[in-house]
């Protein structure tokens, strides 16, 4: 059995079905695992769907009574931070420093260089090879983000290309070896 508390980052893509099978085979591996989710991504999948994985509470709201600091103690608690799957829209607010949102500011209030905080991109191919992107993934590598290249293939728009999450067991797995080497 794998233990360690990983913050998971649902943002607003198609590909937060996928994310929701990485959730599962975590919670099964004996991990804590901590939604995060966007506005935008719960309209892709439940606040329900969400608990009922990881077996707790979705932080969602930074203003939420109660929850003044739990961007802080989130933080604080989690070995291994994981945006799954992470937007153009995130991967650009992230390397801008915008903390207006709990993913934002659970950013900033993380220990870059002294827990891994990763991400793992899903976009249409042509918002994935778009300048900006590239550009903010770049300041994020150099700031120590570790990045999981997404993989060439269908799109839920009909195109193929790069982008596409990779499959949710590839990704488990790799988190998995990561907690196991803390």
């Amino acid at each position: 059995m794998s233990h360690g508390n990983v913050l998971f980052f649902l943002t607003g893509s198609i590909a937060c079905y996928k994310a929701c099978t990485v959730i599962s085979r975590l919670t099964q591996a004996g991990v804590t695992v901590q939604t995060v989710a966007t506005p935008a991504a719960l309209r892709f999948v439940g606040k329900p769907t969400l608990e009922g994985l990881s077996g707790r509470p979705v932080f969602d709201d930074l203003w939420e009574g109660g929850r003044a600091l739990d961007h802080i103690e989130l933080a604080r608690a989690a070995d291994l931070a994981l945006v799954c799957p992470a937007t153009a829209n995130t991967i650009n607010r992230l390397a801008a420093g915008m903390s207006d949102d709990p993913v934002g500011a659970l950013f900033l209030a993380w220990e870059l260089g002294q827990k891994p905080w990763w991400i793992v991109p899903a976009m249409n191919h042509r918002m994935w090879e778009h300048p900006a992107t590239e550009a903010a993934l770049e300041k994020l590598r150099t700031w120590g983000v570790h990045v999981l290249d997404p993989v060439e293939g269908p799109h839920a728009c009909g195109e193929f290309g790069g982008g596409r999450l990779p499959e949710p067991e590839d990704i488990a797995a790799q988190v998995l070896a990561a907690l196991e080497g803390k």
